[in-house]
Protein backbone atom coordinates (compact mmCIF):
# COMPACT_ATOMS: atom_id res chain seq x y z
CA UNK A 1 0.00 0.00 0.00
CA UNK A 2 1.24 3.20 -0.93
CA UNK A 3 1.94 5.54 1.79
CA UNK A 4 0.59 9.17 0.54
CA UNK A 5 1.11 11.04 3.80
CA UNK A 6 2.88 9.82 7.15
CA UNK A 7 0.95 12.62 9.06
CA UNK A 8 -2.87 10.94 8.68
CA UNK A 9 -1.36 7.63 9.88
CA UNK A 10 -1.46 7.09 13.58
CA UNK A 11 1.35 7.30 16.06
CA UNK A 12 -0.67 5.61 18.82
CA UNK A 13 -2.41 2.54 19.58
CA UNK A 14 -6.17 2.58 19.26
CA UNK A 15 -8.28 3.52 21.72
CA UNK A 16 -9.83 0.35 21.99
CA UNK A 17 -6.84 -1.79 21.67
CA UNK A 18 -6.88 -5.58 23.87
CA UNK A 19 -3.84 -4.53 26.25
CA UNK A 20 -3.26 -1.89 28.49
CA UNK A 21 0.30 -0.90 29.43
CA UNK A 22 0.90 -3.43 31.88
CA UNK A 23 -0.22 -6.16 29.73
CA UNK A 24 1.64 -5.22 26.55
CA UNK A 25 5.04 -5.09 28.95
CA UNK A 26 4.02 -8.69 29.44
CA UNK A 27 3.92 -10.02 26.91
CA UNK A 28 6.67 -8.13 25.03
CA UNK A 29 8.89 -10.06 28.35
CA UNK A 30 7.19 -13.51 26.99
CA UNK A 31 8.47 -12.53 22.97
CA UNK A 32 11.42 -11.46 23.68
CA UNK A 33 12.26 -14.87 25.83
CA UNK A 34 10.67 -17.12 23.01
CA UNK A 35 12.62 -14.99 20.08
CA UNK A 36 15.96 -15.50 22.38
CA UNK A 37 15.19 -18.95 22.10
CA UNK A 38 14.21 -19.14 18.02
CA UNK A 39 17.31 -17.19 18.06
CA UNK A 40 19.56 -19.89 19.66
CA UNK A 41 18.39 -22.50 17.21
CA UNK A 42 19.06 -19.96 14.22
CA UNK A 43 22.48 -19.82 15.76
CA UNK A 44 23.39 -23.34 15.84
CA UNK A 45 21.93 -24.51 12.40
CA UNK A 46 23.49 -21.47 10.48
CA UNK A 47 21.39 -21.74 7.54
CA UNK A 48 19.83 -18.14 7.85
CA UNK A 49 20.64 -15.00 8.78
CA UNK A 50 18.83 -11.53 9.92
CA UNK A 51 19.15 -7.97 9.40
CA UNK A 52 16.91 -5.74 11.65
CA UNK A 53 16.36 -2.16 10.72
CA UNK A 54 15.58 1.15 12.96
CA UNK A 55 15.02 4.44 10.92
CA UNK A 56 12.83 6.70 12.87
CA UNK A 57 12.67 10.37 13.99
CA UNK A 58 15.89 11.12 16.89
CA UNK A 59 13.85 10.49 19.98
CA UNK A 60 11.67 7.42 18.30
CA UNK A 61 13.11 4.57 20.36
CA UNK A 62 15.53 2.55 18.24
CA UNK A 63 17.85 2.02 21.58
CA UNK A 64 14.77 1.42 23.76
CA UNK A 65 13.03 -1.32 21.37
CA UNK A 66 16.49 -2.58 20.58
CA UNK A 67 16.99 -3.60 24.12
CA UNK A 68 13.43 -4.72 24.71
CA UNK A 69 12.91 -7.21 22.07
CA UNK A 70 16.42 -8.64 22.23
CA UNK A 71 17.52 -8.22 25.60
CA UNK A 72 17.14 -11.35 26.34
CA UNK A 73 18.98 -13.01 23.64
CA UNK A 74 23.02 -13.71 24.24
CA UNK A 75 25.20 -10.88 23.43
CA UNK A 76 27.20 -13.90 21.09
CA UNK A 77 23.90 -14.08 18.74
CA UNK A 78 23.51 -10.43 18.04
CA UNK A 79 25.29 -7.16 17.02
CA UNK A 80 24.31 -4.01 17.77
CA UNK A 81 25.38 -1.11 14.78
CA UNK A 82 24.80 2.67 15.40
CA UNK A 83 25.29 4.85 11.96
CA UNK A 84 26.47 8.27 12.66
CA UNK A 85 28.48 10.92 10.34
CA UNK A 86 30.58 8.87 8.30
CA UNK A 87 34.39 9.02 9.30
CA UNK A 88 37.09 10.10 6.46
CA UNK A 89 37.66 6.79 5.76
CA UNK A 90 33.92 5.80 4.78
CA UNK A 91 33.67 9.36 2.98
CA UNK A 92 36.09 8.26 0.03
CA UNK A 93 34.34 4.57 -0.81
CA UNK A 94 30.67 4.04 -2.05
CA UNK A 95 28.31 4.89 0.66
CA UNK A 96 27.33 1.05 0.65
CA UNK A 97 30.99 0.36 1.92
CA UNK A 98 30.57 0.85 5.79
CA UNK A 99 26.79 -1.24 5.45
CA UNK A 100 27.97 -4.37 3.44
CA UNK A 101 31.07 -5.16 5.37
CA UNK A 102 28.50 -5.36 9.23
CA UNK A 103 25.68 -7.25 7.27
CA UNK A 104 24.56 -10.96 9.19
CA UNK A 105 26.84 -14.18 8.83
CA UNK A 106 24.66 -17.12 8.71
CA UNK A 107 23.17 -18.00 12.23
CA UNK A 108 23.43 -14.30 13.65
CA UNK A 109 21.52 -11.34 13.92
CA UNK A 110 22.42 -7.77 13.66
CA UNK A 111 20.60 -4.44 14.31
CA UNK A 112 21.27 -1.78 12.76
CA UNK A 113 20.24 1.96 14.62
CA UNK A 114 19.64 4.04 11.90
CA UNK A 115 21.27 2.18 8.13
CA UNK A 116 21.80 2.80 4.39
CA UNK A 117 18.63 5.06 4.15
CA UNK A 118 20.79 7.84 5.80
CA UNK A 119 22.60 8.34 2.46
CA UNK A 120 18.66 8.97 0.94
CA UNK A 121 17.58 10.96 4.03
CA UNK A 122 19.93 13.22 5.83
CA UNK A 123 21.99 14.04 2.60
CA UNK A 124 18.50 14.32 0.65
CA UNK A 125 16.88 17.04 3.06
CA UNK A 126 20.24 19.07 3.60
CA UNK A 127 20.37 19.00 -0.16
CA UNK A 128 23.89 17.71 0.13
CA UNK A 129 23.11 15.28 -3.09
CA UNK A 130 20.42 16.06 -5.52
CA UNK A 131 17.43 13.52 -6.83
CA UNK A 132 19.38 11.87 -9.57
CA UNK A 133 21.89 10.66 -7.06
CA UNK A 134 18.90 9.67 -4.80
CA UNK A 135 16.93 7.77 -7.23
CA UNK A 136 20.52 5.98 -7.76
CA UNK A 137 21.30 5.52 -4.38
CA UNK A 138 17.77 3.94 -4.20
CA UNK A 139 18.00 1.38 -6.84
CA UNK A 140 21.63 0.43 -5.13
CA UNK A 141 19.89 -0.17 -2.12
CA UNK A 142 17.10 -2.31 -3.55
CA UNK A 143 19.87 -4.30 -5.22
CA UNK A 144 21.48 -4.56 -2.03
CA UNK A 145 19.08 -5.84 0.35
CA UNK A 146 17.85 -8.17 -2.84
CA UNK A 147 21.56 -9.37 -3.41
CA UNK A 148 21.84 -10.30 0.50
CA UNK A 149 18.53 -12.08 0.72
CA UNK A 150 19.00 -14.01 -2.08
CA UNK A 151 22.54 -14.92 -2.01
CA UNK A 152 23.21 -15.15 1.75
CA UNK A 153 19.79 -16.22 3.19
CA UNK A 154 19.56 -13.10 4.90
CA UNK A 155 15.92 -12.20 6.48
CA UNK A 156 15.24 -8.29 5.90
CA UNK A 157 13.20 -7.05 8.80
CA UNK A 158 12.66 -2.73 8.53
CA UNK A 159 11.25 -1.05 10.90
CA UNK A 160 9.86 2.92 10.99
CA UNK A 161 9.29 4.14 13.84
CA UNK A 162 6.52 6.37 13.45
CA UNK A 163 6.62 9.11 16.29
CA UNK A 164 4.58 12.47 16.22
CA UNK A 165 6.41 15.98 15.88
CA UNK A 166 4.51 16.91 19.17
CA UNK A 167 5.75 13.56 20.88
CA UNK A 168 9.45 14.51 19.29
CA UNK A 169 9.51 17.64 20.87
CA UNK A 170 9.10 15.77 24.46
CA UNK A 171 11.43 13.76 24.23
CA UNK A 172 14.21 15.97 23.13
CA UNK A 173 12.78 17.94 25.78
CA UNK A 174 13.39 15.20 28.35
CA UNK A 175 17.31 15.44 27.27
CA UNK A 176 17.62 18.65 28.70
CA UNK A 177 15.64 18.39 31.66
CA UNK A 178 16.75 14.49 32.54
CA UNK A 179 20.01 14.32 34.74
CA UNK A 180 19.82 10.78 33.31
CA UNK A 181 19.71 11.68 29.47
CA UNK A 182 21.31 14.35 29.15
CA UNK A 183 24.16 12.48 27.65
CA UNK A 184 21.68 12.19 24.85
CA UNK A 185 21.38 15.45 24.46
CA UNK A 186 23.04 17.08 20.84
CA UNK A 187 21.42 20.80 19.88
CA UNK A 188 21.85 19.87 16.59
CA UNK A 189 18.40 17.60 17.10
CA UNK A 190 16.53 20.80 17.43
CA UNK A 191 17.55 21.60 14.11
CA UNK A 192 16.79 18.92 12.47
CA UNK A 193 12.99 19.05 14.27
CA UNK A 194 12.25 21.99 12.44
CA UNK A 195 12.57 20.32 9.34
CA UNK A 196 10.27 18.00 9.95
CA UNK A 197 7.81 18.13 6.84
CA UNK A 198 10.85 17.46 4.35
CA UNK A 199 12.03 14.58 6.80
CA UNK A 200 8.41 13.39 6.11
CA UNK A 201 8.71 13.37 2.62
CA UNK A 202 11.86 11.81 2.27
CA UNK A 203 10.35 8.93 4.41
CA UNK A 204 7.72 8.54 2.65
CA UNK A 205 9.88 8.01 -0.94
CA UNK A 206 11.74 5.43 1.08
CA UNK A 207 8.40 3.53 2.07
CA UNK A 208 7.25 3.62 -1.53
CA UNK A 209 10.02 2.95 -2.90
CA UNK A 210 11.65 0.03 -1.07
CA UNK A 211 11.63 -3.62 -2.67
CA UNK A 212 11.59 -4.94 0.94
CA UNK A 213 8.44 -3.55 2.51
CA UNK A 214 8.46 -1.82 5.82
CA UNK A 215 6.57 -2.16 9.05
CA UNK A 216 5.48 1.27 10.13
CA UNK A 217 5.54 0.97 13.65
CA UNK A 218 3.43 3.46 15.90
CA UNK A 219 5.90 5.13 18.70
CA UNK A 220 4.54 7.61 20.59
CA UNK A 221 3.90 4.97 23.43
CA UNK A 222 7.13 2.61 23.97
CA UNK A 223 5.30 -0.24 25.44
CA UNK A 224 2.68 -0.35 21.92
CA UNK A 225 5.82 0.04 19.94
CA UNK A 226 7.97 -2.57 21.70
CA UNK A 227 5.28 -5.18 21.29
CA UNK A 228 4.31 -4.55 17.64
CA UNK A 229 7.94 -4.67 16.56
CA UNK A 230 8.58 -8.09 19.41
CA UNK A 231 5.35 -9.66 17.48
CA UNK A 232 6.68 -8.79 14.48
CA UNK A 233 9.87 -10.61 15.02
CA UNK A 234 8.29 -13.39 16.62
CA UNK A 235 6.32 -14.33 13.24
CA UNK A 236 9.06 -13.84 11.03
CA UNK A 237 10.87 -16.56 13.13
CA UNK A 238 7.67 -18.81 13.20
CA UNK A 239 7.52 -18.96 9.93
CA UNK A 240 11.17 -20.33 8.92
CA UNK A 241 12.07 -24.05 9.82
CA UNK A 242 14.64 -23.53 12.36
CA UNK A 243 15.47 -26.44 13.82
CA UNK A 244 18.85 -28.16 16.07
CA UNK A 245 21.45 -29.92 13.35
CA UNK A 246 21.34 -33.77 14.21
CA UNK A 247 24.14 -35.18 15.91
CA UNK A 248 27.53 -35.70 13.08
CA UNK A 249 28.59 -39.10 14.26
CA UNK A 250 31.64 -38.83 12.25
CA UNK A 251 32.51 -36.38 15.31
CA UNK A 252 32.80 -39.23 17.25
CA UNK A 253 34.52 -41.84 14.72
CA UNK A 254 31.61 -43.77 13.51
CA UNK A 255 31.57 -44.19 9.41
Amino acid sequence: MAVKNLNKISTKAPNDFYLDKDDAQKKVDKLAEKISEKLTILNAQKKYSILVIFQGMDGSGKDGVTKQVFGATHPAIITAVSYKKPSEEEFAHDFLWRIHKNTPEKGRLVIFNRSQYEDILIQRVHKWIDEKRVAKRMAAINAFEDLISFDNNTIVLKFFLHLSKEKQVEKLQERIDDPKKQWKHNDGDWNEHELWDEYMKCYEYVLNESTIPWYIIPADQQWYRDLLVAQAVSDKLDSLDLEYPPLESERFGNK
